[in-house]
């Protein structure tokens, strides 16, 4: 039986009772108060139609449902969309475009393309711990992508390099095979060493290419060792496992997921994109998760993450 038969993907009551069972697993929440004990389901009338999951808190006395909250809060679209839109987008390895959920889900291409910056906001991790505790190894590295509008030109006569493209400084940690990625603003020793600083454990084991944007930084960790692309070193001859490899199979799953499949992102909006790419790859196939509970992962996220038009069209603050 294909997955997407399951009931909660096609019926609006299963739907509920879906993600109530996964965000109130012990029982529901009243998101105005916080009560737990006193929570009463309001049953349906023959005079009046009542919302499917309505409930009331014996607390405060005020009705909500699980959608409050969340990123479905004041959402038009049925539960069941979102449920099939969370499994697509999570169960794609390189991410499903906003034109593809419009032709799938039968939604407007706006509706669509929040919709799909909604999930991403769920798929952000909240776990700000450093990578290498323990003395965990983590390969670091930048990439480029697409333009940046806050770049200076190139000089006259110089082709557009690297510095005129968007910025990303990329974390994997070997042992979990755990991802996270930031947006840097300048191509600098500086902001790279700022967001290995607030990333890194000093227990780590830093892994880098021979930048020298790496060479003062890695002197705060437990140990720094480099392999030199430039010479056509990708995996170092002494040791086997000083190289950079993960981070850059990390890298091609991006690249391929943003030229092939989204084809342009905005400065403002690419976080968003990151924090997708970072999630899938957290919870990929080869660390033993599925495509239903990968799915079930980023709907507990929807909590606390509402995302408004307004919001969505701002920069992440530094």
């Amino acid at each position: 039986m294909s997955v997407l038969s399951k009931p909660y993907f096609h019926d609006e009551a299963a739907a509920f009772e879906f993600v109530e069972s996964i965000l109130w697993a012990r029982g529901p929440v009243c998101p105005h108060c916080g009560c737990m004990g006193r929570i009463s389901a309001i049953k349906p009338n023959p005079e009046k139609r009542v919302r499917i999951g309505l409930k009331k808190c014996g607390d405060c006395k005020k009705q909500f449902t699980v959608r409050i909250g969340t990123i479905f809060e004041e959402s038009k679209l049925p539960l069941t969309k979102w449920l099939q839109a969370i499994f697509l987008m999570c169960s794609s390895k390189k991410g499903v475009s906003a034109h593809q959920l419009h032709r799938t889900l039968e939604v407007t291409y706006k509706t669509a393309w929040f919709l799909a910056h909604r999930i991403r906001e769920a798929m952000r991790s909240g776990d700000l711990n450093p990578f290498g505790m323990g003395g965990a190894t983590v390969e670091v590295d930048e990439t480029f992508i697409g333009n940046d509008p806050d770049a200076d030109p190139p000089k006259p006569g110089k082709p557009r390099g690297v510095r005129q493209m968007m910025k990303v400084v990329s974390l994997v940690e070997r042992e979990t095979g755990r991802a996270r990625s930031v947006v840097i603003d300048h191509y600098s020793a500086g902001d790279v060493a700022y967001v290995v600083n607030q990333n890194l454990h000093r227990e780590a084991h830093l892994l880098t290419d021979e930048s020298k944007f790496y060479t003062r930084v890695g002197r705060h960790f437990a140990s720094h060792n480099t392999v030199n692309h430039s010479a056509g070193e990708y995996v170092n001859r002494q040791d086997a496992t000083i190289h950079t490899n993960t981070i850059e199979g990390y890298f091609s799953i991006f690249k391929r997921g943003m030229k092939g499949v989204y084809q342009h992102a905005s400065k403002k909006h690419l976080h968003r994109y990151l924090a997708e790419f970072d999630f899938r790859y957290s919870m990929r196939a080869a660390l033993g998760v599925n495509d239903q509970q990968r799915a079930n992962e980023a709907l507990r996220g929807v909590v606390g993450k509402r995302l408004t038009y307004r919001r969505i069209d701002q920069r992440p603050q530094a």
